[in-house]
Order: C-alpha cells, then structure tokens, then sequence
C-alpha cells in the first residue's frame, strides 16, 4: 500500500497528506512534479494511455520489472490508472473522479490535447470551482512557438545554454541530466502549492491556473548570463569548470587527480595564495579584487596551475580545509554513490518493495526526511479506482 493512502492523516502527518492530485502527464516533467507532490503526502492518481502508458516506461536498460528504472525513479507512490479518452464512458468516469475527488490536476501533454475531451485547464475549473490547474508546456503558453513540442535537449540548443557549455572548441554538449524537465517539475510543484495557499486563504476559493514550461525554466537558469549581456557585458563564452563572474573558481589539476576550487571572494583568495606559498599575488593589482582576476584569468591561472599541480589531491584538500576555502574531489557517480556523506543525510532510499533505490526529497522537516511515498505502479494497477459503479 502506498504511504499516502494508509489511512486518516494523523498528528505526524506529510504536509499534503489529504490532497488528491490527477496526473494526465508522461516522459519527465509532470511525473517528476508529481513525484514531489506524493513525497509529500499527496494522493497522486497517474493518468496512463492504454497499451503503452507513459513513455519513460519504455526509456531503459536498465529495466526494473516490466518498465524502465527511471520510470520508478519519478513515479514512486504513485496510483496507476489507464484511459482511453475516445471510450466514452471510460473519459466520464474520469471526469467525475476528478469532479469528486481531485484537488489538483497536472497535464504535460501538446497544447491543445486534451480540449475535445473536456480536460483542458478552461473546462475542467469551470466544472469545479476550487480546482487548481497546472500545464507543463515546452515553449510556454503564448508566442509564436506555443504550440510546439520539446523536450530537454531541444530547449537547452534553443536557449543558449548549450553554447556556454564545455571549453572553447567543443562540440555542443548538454547536461548530462535532464535539467528543464526536472526544473519545469519543481516550478509546477512550487507554483501548485503557492495556488493551495492562496486558495486556503480566500474564503470559498476559487479555480486557479498554473503555466509553467521548459523554455522558462531553461531561461530562469540562464538568469545571470543573459542578465549580463542584456547589460551591455561581452557575449558569454565557454568556461569549462570555471566562472565567468568569479575567480579563481574552477577545477584545477593536481599531481595524482583534480581538485574543485572555489575561492569565491577577496579573503579566500588571500587565504588560497597563503596556503600555496604566493602570498604575494593580492597585492598584484591585476589580482587584488575579484573583477580584476576575472579580467586577468590567463594571467592569475599560469601562476596557480603549476602551484597546485605540485601537491597531491589529498595534501592540497587538508590545506584547504584547514583555512575553509570551499573545495572537493572530482568524483563519479560510483563514489557519490559510496561515500558517507550520502548515507548521512539519507538521500538515497528503497522503495518498500526493495526493488529500486533512488533519491528522496532534498527537505527534511524537523530533521526528518520524508520516505519515499511507495512504489513504482504497474501500469493500470489502480483501473478499480475508474471502474463503472453504475
């Protein structure tokens, strides 16, 4: 039985436990926005076409049953129910399940889907006058480009972020994880409970809205570069591990690995040139500020590098945590996964099933983190809840 359906919410209970949220959604960004809103204590009914249900289902090795690892990595706790909108009366059980039941429903299908069977944001608030409604869109929901589908690695080419990417020459390369999809999922999470509040805090309530995209989301990332270059700064660049703002503030070679620095004011500059043996180098004017480094990067980086190439990783790390100047190892994924700091804040859990271990919620309350909310559904494990009771 899934956390969020165990019975009356009691003295201890998740924040959203009591709150019913629809999912008509599938791939990423809907699911992973509903995946924050079960681990908080929400009923999550996920909406599923027949036959294949959502698409992430399908994006494996590696597989974890009959779906993809990923699918349960977004889809913990929630119910599974699959529909065929073009089944008349499979569609008006859903309606009234949501007219009875939901608080929130979530959809990140292409714009315009779900208008000719009455699941549009429009008509479903207009049937239930409390309904919070949230789109998960790719380019937004007005513009030239509203209409059009994306996912993740079209909307990073397509806002610049690719071009900041990597080091001077590179091919594009994107970010490795999924970044508009999961961010389009937290906005929607935050935008839902920010209407919640607002609709607690008016007498009645009232039918509430929710547009979030890939697009913006890839553009409230961008904050700083395009904020910078609107203002007149140079175009932004490749910086590799480094910063263009800030410096030094990247990684840097040592004689047995690499090593992330990140010195990211005028003390920790001192501080670093005192531990490295060049506390002459804040009183050289192209390097006493943090402007001025950023300006002189190549010149500060030729004195540095051979500096710290000449210590081993574990040397150059004592010393620099000695004075607290931020700074870590280069790990993979396997040593993330194995070190102990990733045991400690419990991040890491099984579902109760014990088939999947992924990622918790990055909140704790009251030092307590939630568990996950269940596990991954079966496709069409809950239809009972749609059946015809007529």
């Amino acid at each position: 039985m899934n956390r969020q359906n165990a019975g009356d919410p009691g003295p201890g209970a998740l924040p959203l436990s009591g709150l019913c949220v629809v999912e008509i959604g599938h791939s990423l960004a809907a699911p992973y926005a509903g995946n924050i809103l079960a681990q908080l204590g929400a009923r999550v009914v996920k909406v599923e076409s027949p036959g294949r249900g959502d698409y992430a289902r399908g994006w494996g090795p590696p597989f974890t049953g009959d779906s993809a690892t990923m699918f349960h990595a977004v889809n913990n706790g929630k119910e599974s129910v699959q529909v065929d909108f073009d089944d008349a009366g499979m569609l008006t059980r859903l309606h009234a399940f949501i007219r009875e039941h939901a608080d929130v429903v979530m959809q990140n299908l292409k714009a315009g889907a779900l208008t000719r069977y009455g699941l549009d944001a429009e008509s479903l608030t207009a049937a239930k006058p409390d309904l919070i409604y949230c789109n998960l869109g790719a380019f937004g929901r007005d513009g030239p480009m509203a209409s059009r589908p994306g996912y993740d690695p079209l909307i990073q080419a397509f806002s610049g972020m690719m071009s900041i990417l990597g080091h001077d020459g590179d091919e594009p390369s994107r970010v490795p994880v999924s970044i508009n999809d999961i961010g389009t999922g937290m906005w929607a999470a935050i935008g839902i409970l920010a209407a919640i509040t607002q609709r607690e805090r008016q007498a009645g309530g009232r039918p509430r809205i929710v547009d979030v995209s890939l697009f913006e989301t890839a553009m409230a990332w961008m904050t700083v570069p395009l904020t910078d270059r609107n203002a007149g700064g140079p175009a932004p660049r490749r910086n590799g591990s480094g910063s263009p703002n800030i410096a030094p503030y990247q990684v840097f070679r040592c004689a047995d690995g690499q090593v992330m620095i990140a010195a990211g004011n005028d003390t920790l500059f001192v501080k670093l040139c005192s531990v490295l043996g060049l506390s002459h180098l804040p009183a050289d004017l192209r390097f006493s500020s943090n402007g001025a480094r950023v300006e002189n990067l190549a010149a500060l980086l030729a004195v540095l590098e051979p500096a710290i190439e000449a210590i081993s990783t574990e040397d150059c790390l004592a010393m620099l945590s000695a004075v607290s100047i931020p700074c870590g190892p280069m790990q993979t994924v396997d040593q993330v996964l194995a070190h102990p700091q990733l045991a400690a804040v419990g991040m890491l859990q099984p579902t109760p099933r014990g088939d999947v271990s992924t990622m918790a919620l990055p909140i704790s309350f009251d030092g307590t983190r939630p568990p996950l909310a269940g596990n991954g559904p079966a496709l069409g494990e809950h239809n009972a809840l749609l059946a015809d009771r007529s």
